[in-house]
């Protein structure tokens, strides 16, 4: 997963679905959600053939439930797109992981369960490796948020990456609650943080990206600090907007 030099930062649309659309939320609220396309499928496909090489879908349904609510959804899109899909919201058992894979999902993204049940993140990655499962560090006023970002926890988010690394997490899906949907760019400092944070493993970045400006600087803090581990960056709001296209990102992520 993680790149030589030259390597490019991958673009990871976001689809996430909320009772069927392919919505986005502000700052993770979840009643101010704005429906982009009806049908989760339709909007994989329309980022599919403007060439996005992966996905990054969340089932916010099932972040809210506690359980895979849009399996059905995510084995219609990877089974049609061609692309490796990432997945994640609800997953907080052996079995919905395991469902998850089997409905198409190259990689699933553990967040709530990470924190809440050390036991199923053991067992997680005992079963599938390292390499198929991400944990997602959800963070709010400096604090991991779970529980579908409804609930904000007092551990430090500086300190939960040290705590998953030792328990044999290698990769890592990095949000700024307080940035998404926001498209008021990537902070730069805490940007290089949380990538030095992840160690020998690999970061994807989520929250806040608005222009190509926000891209092409992600893209040299790579280059220019020898961050190999920013694997990717996931973005919404901005594609969906049209503030720029796929094309356009690939080529702003370009070394």
């Amino acid at each position: 997963m993680r790149g030589g030099h030259g390597r490019r930062v991958k673009l990871y649309p976001a689809i996430d679905i909320l009772a069927g659309n392919a919505v986005r939320l502000v700052r993770g609220d979840f009643d101010a959600s704005k429906v982009y396309d009806e049908d989760p499928l339709s909007a994989a496909h329309g980022w599919t053939s403007a060439g996005a090489r992966q996905l990054h879908v969340v089932d916010l349904d099932g972040a809210k439930a506690g359980e895979p609510v849009n399996l059905g959804h995510l084995r219609r899109i990877a089974g049609e797109v061609g692309v490796p899909v990432q997945y994640g919201g609800g997953l907080r058992s052996a079995k919905a992981v395991g469902d998850a894979l089997a409905a198409g999902a190259a990689r699933v993204i553990l967040g709530t369960a990470a924190f809440t049940d050390p036991g199923l993140l053991e067992e997680v990655l005992a079963a599938h490796g390292p390499e198929r499962v991400l944990v997602g560090v959800d963070v709010r006023a400096g604090n991991v948020a779970t529980h579908g970002w409804l609930e904000t926890t007092e551990a430090p988010a500086h300190e939960a990456f040290a705590e998953l690394r030792e328990r044999g997490v290698r990769h890592f899906v990095f949000t700024n609650i307080d940035h998404d949907g926001m498209l008021d760019g990537a902070n730069r400092e805490e940007v290089m943080w949380v990538a030095r944070a992840v160690g020998d493993g690999s970061l994807i970045f989520s929250g806040g990206i608005g222009t190509l400006a926000d891209l092409e600087g992600l893209a040299a803090l790579r280059g220019e600090l020898d961050l190999e581990a920013l694997e990717g960056v996931i973005v919404g709001t901005a594609l969906y907007e049209g503030r720029f296209t796929v094309a356009e990102a690939h080529a702003a992520l370009a070394d």
